[in-house]
């Protein structure tokens, strides 16, 4: 399998007036197409840093991180925004679903930055909403679903443009573990299906269901 992502010697370090705060240091890895990994560890390990990072929503202070062939590094704002739309599919803990519009809308609506034809995007939309088990809940707004429905509603949007990674953070985060156990479920059959999946989390139980688990600690990687 081909390494979809890389990362050389990154390290990641703020300014904060005279002090200078390492988030990352010297992290080295490699992920492979149609992997499972998360990426574990607790509280200000940098587990957010990272996903900025191999999200390309951050770039590194050192070193270097290859995305799908491109180094992120000589890549314009907008080139960035474009290889993020194509690539990656982001799932948050807190969702981010905007809340005046419906779970349609909100799945249908990064299709209409892509100038999809309406009647392809509405069909798009409807398609994935029901394969998470929300046909019957598409036209109904976040602050009428419920947790577990909104992160499926996030899920379907992630997808919409067919991407080759999913990246989740703590997509359970905000879940009862019921609610929580489908979600993950639900990402591992598209993990199956090809998708790379890649998870940030701190739960054991989670990170043992990945094909790898990469630890993170004081901003290294500890084993």
């Amino acid at each position: 399998m081909d390494s979809v992502i890389s990362l050389n010697n990154v390290g990641k370090s703020y300014d904060i007036g005279d002090y200078e705060l390492h988030v990352l240091r010297d992290i080295s890895v490699s992920i492979k197409k149609g992997e499972f990994v998360a990426i574990k560890g607790p509280s200000g390990a940098g587990k957010s840093t990272w996903m900025n990072l191999i999200g390309s929503l951050d770039l590194p202070t050192e070193g270097s991180i290859i995305l799908d062939g491109h180094d992120l590094s000589t890549l314009s704002e907008e080139e960035l925004a474009v290889l993020r739309s194509d690539k990656i599919g982001f799932v948050f803990q807190n969702f981010n679903l905007i809340p005046s519009l419906t779970a349609f809308e909100n799945v249908s609506m990064p299709l209409i930055f892509q100038d999809v034809e309406k009647e392809d995007r509405n069909k798009l939309a409807s398609t994935l909403l029901e394969k998470v088990g929300l046909k019957d809940r598409m036209h109904h707004k976040p602050s009428e679903m419920s947790g577990g429905e909104k992160q499926r509603v996030a899920i379907a949007r992630a997808l919409v443009n067919d991407p080759d990674i999913i990246l989740a953070d703590e997509p359970t985060g905000n879940l009862d573990s019921k609610t929580g156990k489908e979600i993950i479920e639900l990402l591992m059959d598209l993990n199956k299906k090809g998708k790379t999946l890649i998870i940030i989390t701190h739960d054991d139980k989670i990170a043992k269901l990945a094909e790898r688990v990469i630890n993170l600690k004081d901003g290294e990687i500890i084993r």
